[in-house]
């Protein structure tokens, strides 16, 4: 590694931790040569995960995208953006994971919807109105009644005919 300060590439590693969970490795150096200390940082690059969309169209997997539609759902709701980076982080592992250079967008909708289920139900559903495109207020009644069961559904949102 080439010192920053003299260029000389006469450096050595006197400290390493792992950080991000292991994801990535942090290295304290020192220059044999001007004795300035540094730090790097060394991860694995991984290779490009692209979506395939709905209509075909095919796009880089990008956590930031993925980040601001979890936004949009998690409006106004009490999760932090820990719980966020979390949550992106475990969709896009599982999503390597698979072992596919290619990933439909279904896959990931599905995931995230699993996710937002068990971390925050209003979360949930404003996701899965947006991603499941529910046609009418129906669809969404029974997404609603298969998060808690009947019983657990506001009265506002009950079918008047089925009592």
């Amino acid at each position: 590694m080439r010192c920053p300060y003299c260029k000389v590439e006469d450096t050595r590693v006197i400290d390493s931790r792992d950080v991000n969970n292991g994801e990535s490795v942090r290295r304290r150096r020192e220059c044999g040569e001007c004795q300035h200390r540094f730090t790097t940082y060394e991860r694995v690059e991984a290779p490009a995960l692209i979506v395939v969309k709905r209509d075909g169209r095919r796009e880089e997997f990008s956590p930031e995208k993925l980040r601001q539609k979890l936004r949009v759902a998690l409006t106004k709701r009490p999760i932090g953006e820990d719980v966020l980076d979390s949550i992106i982080r475990r969709v896009e592992s599982e999503m390597r994971a698979m072992g596919k250079k290619e990933v439909s967008s279904q896959v990931i909708g599905e995931r995230v919807l699993s996710e937002l289920k068990a971390l925050d139900h209003v979360a949930y559903i404003r996701f899965a109105s947006v991603y499941r495109q529910f046609a009418d207020i129906d669809e969404l009644r029974r997404e609603v009644e298969g998060l808690s069961g009947p019983d657990a559904v506001p009265e506002s949102l009950k079918d008047p005919k089925q009592g």
